[in-house]
């Protein structure tokens, strides 16, 4: 009697599941993937890619993982401090071109242009002889009123220019004639030369008439007044000399007072 042997029951690994429609999910190695389940990591990022809570951990096959935004933040941080660089560099350029740039929004303006030594070398010589009070009506650097203070003046500069006045300070200092030579940070249009025997003025041709009728009105009859570069329109000089743009103009006052009473 021929027996009858069940049938082979064969159990498919990975491939189609007996029940129609469904499939199995492979199982992996257990070598780096943390076990044969497969996590939604695995699912998005491939093999060994990290969880979301491991960002910044040790992961196998990729060392130290960045948190997400690290890179971000670093380099949110340099901006910051290139901004306040940037910022910092404009403020300084501002603060130290301004009181030179000022002057040119002025309708009558005294633009600083240095002394020429040959310019305070023809000073020096219209003074000789003279003394007393010495003022220099828009004095830079200081280099005239430093001169004169040499010369045994007592020797006072008026700039509007704060950078000049703080840097001609410094020059009477370190050339040793600081207790004879003073600057102010001024206005020369708001300031009275009364007191002053010496007057020395390197201007422009557009304020030299406004010039002269304020000196006429506040100078002593026995003042002298040293112009540079520009003579003065209606005055008569006493004495001039040197050439060009060296030229040195020397007034009395008692050539030009009472003029202010002329119609």
């Amino acid at each position: 009697m021929e027996s009858t042997a069940p049938p082979e029951r064969r159990t498919r690994v990975g491939g189609e599941s007996p029940c129609a429609g469904v499939r199995r999910v492979p199982a992996e190695s257990g070598e780096g993937s943390g076990g044969g389940n497969v996590t939604p990591g695995d699912a998005r990022g491939g093999r060994g890619a990290p969880p979301d809570g491991l960002q910044g951990e040790r992961w196998p096959g990729h060392g130290l993982l960045e948190r997400p935004g690290a890179g971000s933040s670093q380099r949110s941080g340099w901006g910051l401090v290139l901004t306040g660089v940037a910022g910092g560099a404009l403020v300084a350029v501002y603060a130290v071109a301004t009181p030179f740039l000022t002057p040119a929004l002025r309708k009558v303006c005294l633009p600083f242009v240095p002394a020429t030594a040959k310019q305070i070398e023809n000073v020096v010589k219209m003074l000789r002889l003279r003394r007393g009070s010495l003022v220099d009506i828009g004095s830079g650097d200081g280099r005239v009123v430093i001169a004169a203070a040499k010369e045994g003046f007592t020797a006072v500069g008026y700039e509007l220019n704060p950078w000049l006045v703080w840097y001609s300070r410094y020059r009477a200092w370190r050339e040793g004639v600081h207790g004879s030579a003073t600057f102010y940070i001024s206005d020369l249009w708001k300031v009275s030369f009364s007191q002053y025997s010496n007057v020395v003025i390197f201007g422009v041709p557009q304020m030299m008439p406004q010039l002269e009728r304020k000196l006429e009105l506040e100078l002593e009859d026995h003042a002298r007044v040293i112009a540079c570069r520009f003579p003065f329109p209606h005055w008569t000089p006493a004495h001039v000399t040197g050439d060009g743009a060296d030229t040195v103009w020397a007034y009395d006052a008692s050539t030009f007072k009472g003029r202010e009473k002329q119609p």
